[in-house]
């Protein structure tokens, strides 16, 4: 995407072809590779990121998606490095509670790893739910933010 990236996600994730074709059908584009203005950055800042240097992301995103799925992202993006919530608490945030498997399937349908932090969103009991990742890297992005999370950056 010329403003931004609008796909980063595991290579192993099984949505990922559906994901990509979803990405054409939007753009009406063909998804050829190449070299983006924003590769460079998001290598620097997703580098920081794993090297417990950097909590945040300033890197533009474009998010296709319906104004509900935009919601549930934009609050993604509030839970701050090293917290999570759970999909009721995302659902309440949204200002409805019984939204709860709605917000489930819009984090679900982000392609934006990590970037939009869906990792961050748990069960209300507090164990580990649905991650397109896997739950095993899920539990292992939840424990490098637990580890980097008093860590003074500068």
């Amino acid at each position: 995407c010329e403003e931004g990236i609008c796909l980063f996600d595991f290579t192993d994730r099984r949505m990922l072809e559906t994901e990509l074709k979803q990405i054409q059908k939007h753009f009406k584009s063909t998804i050829l590779p190449g070299k983006s203005k924003y590769f460079g950055p998001l290598i620097k800042q997703i580098t920081e990121y794993f090297e417990g240097k950097r909590k945040n992301f300033d890197i533009p995103l474009v998010t296709p998606g319906t104004e509900f799925q935009n919601k549930v992202w934009k609050v993604l993006r509030t839970i701050p490095y090293g917290e999570t919530r759970s999909y009721k608490k995302q659902a309440i945030t949204l200002g409805n509670v019984k939204a709860v498997r709605a917000v489930a399937n819009a984090n679900g349908d982000n392609r934006i790893s990590i970037l939009i932090p869906c990792h961050r969103v748990i069960g209300e009991d507090g164990k580990l739910v649905g991650y397109g990742g896997g739950l095993w890297r899920k539990q292992w992005l939840l424990n490098l933010e637990k580890e980097n999370m008093n860590k003074k950056l500068f």
